[in-house]
């Protein structure tokens, strides 16, 4: 390699959009949040993960992230070894995956045009394209006339749909889902729901972390059961496994 040449990021060539390869990964006490797990998601599949409190599915999520480093084993997502990531790389990985959480967290003193348009304003998207941007993908969550609303002027379900739109916005490879429907009634869970359902139908890859037992059956896709930071089922068209 050149001197001053650039570090490439490693990449692993396979057809998988995220793999867990032997991963496990223990906090300071207690028993480790995963164990041993292996895991490959291939891309433009809708996926549920689920299982109890506790069972190492938020911990999958933070891996994925690059929030937390594995104790043992790697990580890929879109080929890349998250495990040797520079500090400095993180932001521009990260721009590759869209995600969601439960409460939302949107900026409360911004409308849902502001919202949206500060995922692309924090990596410097040209005005232009985002004043065309914001309306297309805001029309696309059925929210083309909240645009001036602040997010107290919304419901829960018209809240998910602005924080969809801002996890979309850049147009991610891979959409995480931490228990997108945890804070919503059922009318607005399954709105949710279809929503990211039409989101995989355009190609990007879904991850859903949930408790939703209902939705979970009903929807017959993928569905990986954690249990004490180990996989105990992936089933290809499965449901909600009932815990002892």
């Amino acid at each position: 390699m050149r001197t001053g040449a650039k570090k490439r990021v490693v990449r692993k060539p396979n057809d998988h959009v995220i793999s867990f390869e032997n991963v496990s990964k223990a906090y300071t006490e207690g028993a480790p949040a995963l164990n041993n797990v292996n895991l490959h998601i291939d891309k433009g599949e809708f996926v549920f993960i689920v299982g109890d409190s506790g069972s190492g599915k938020s911990t999958m999520i933070k891996l994925i992230m690059r929030e937390v480093l594995p104790s043992k084993g790697r990580v890929f997502v879109n080929g890349i070894d998250v495990g040797r990531l520079k500090h400095r790389q993180i932001p521009k990985y990260r721009r590759g995956i869209g995600i969601v959480f439960q409460d939302f967290r949107l900026l409360k003193d911004r409308n849902v045009y502001e919202n949206v348009a500060f995922a692309q304003r924090i990596i410097q998207v040209p005005g232009r394209e985002i004043r065309r941007n914001v309306p297309s993908i805001l029309s696309m969550v059925g929210l083309a006339g909240k645009y001036k609303a602040k997010p107290k002027q919304l419901s829960g379900g018209e809240q998910q749909r602005v924080a969809l739109a801002r996890a979309l916005i850049n147009k991610p490879d891979i959409l995480l889902a931490d228990e997108p429907t945890g804070n919503l009634d059922p009318n607005n869970s399954w709105e949710i729901m279809n929503l990211l359902e039409k989101i995989n139908e355009n190609g990007t890859t879904v991850l859903v972390v949930t408790h939703n037992r209902e939705i979970v059956n009903a929807m017959q896709k993928r569905v990986i059961t954690v249990k004490k930071g180990i996989i105990v089922s992936d089933e290809e068209r499965g449901g909600y496994i009932d815990e002892d």
